[in-house]
């Protein structure tokens, strides 16, 4: 993570992660060596099962695919059913440092999952849907160490942004030091979402159709303009 001056002076640490799931697909190797060489800071592997959520996304091999194509962390998000079942499977083909986040309404005990990923050295993290509470998972902030937060429903980009996940996020912040957590921005990331909220502390945000990819520019360029904040 590097610190950028933004307008006015303000300086602001932040992530940059790609949405993968919105990658050319016809090369997807050439896509991880661009992004990697881009200086994206991670890559985000987007898993549906079709039943959690009514879509059908990235797969297991995918994700190992894009694992042996870089050295860059890599987030790995569950949006699937008990996820307890199959949990070995995806720990099984990340390294130390990569992340995996579950969505607590998909299993009967989220904490059980947790500690399974906890145990095997990769870092915990939850998903929190804009209809989940802030109240319904503040117990679980004392074990994880990434809080990704859908800004849309989750299943399908290009979706419309939800403006009370605002409120959520300034509840998070309020606990963050405390608890010791960092934050994650998902969905419908445009340029006022980064201006507003890495200076309030969130340290990351998923990047998909609407400021990273499909935009017919080198990524690197489209990277270096997002952290100046020179957006056109």
């Amino acid at each position: 993570m590097e610190i950028f001056v933004g307008k006015a002076g303000v300086k602001m640490e932040f992530e940059l992660m790609a949405s993968m799931m919105c990658a050319d697909y016809r090369n997807l190797q050439r896509e991880v060596e661009e992004l990697d060489a881009g200086g994206i800071d991670s890559f985000h592997i987007d898993i549906m099962d079709g039943r959690y959520v009514p879509n059908y996304a990235m797969s297991l091999n995918d994700l190992r695919c894009i694992r042996s194509l870089t050295d860059k962390p890599l987030d790995v998000h569950l949006m699937v059913e008990h996820p307890n079942n199959t949990i070995e499977i995806f720990i099984e083909s990340l390294r130390l440092g990569d992340t995996i986040y579950i969505h607590p309404e998909a299993e009967y005990h989220p904490s059980t999952t947790l500690q399974k990923i906890i145990n095997a050295g990769i870092t915990p993290g939850i998903a929190i849907n804009p209809g989940t509470s802030f109240e319904t998972i503040h117990e679980m902030l004392r074990i994880v160490k990434s809080v990704l937060v859908m800004a849309v429903n989750p299943g399908n980009a290009g979706q419309m942004f939800l403006p009370y996940v605002g409120e959520k996020i300034n509840k998070l912040l309020s606990v963050k030091d405390e608890m010791d957590f960092e934050i994650y921005w998902d969905g419908a990331c445009g340029p006022d979402k980064i201006w507003k909220f890495a200076p309030m502390g969130v340290k990351g945000f998923v990047l998909g159709t609407t400021l990273l990819f499909g935009k017919a520019k080198p990524y690197g360029e489209t990277l270096k303009a997002i952290r100046e904040l020179k957006f056109s």
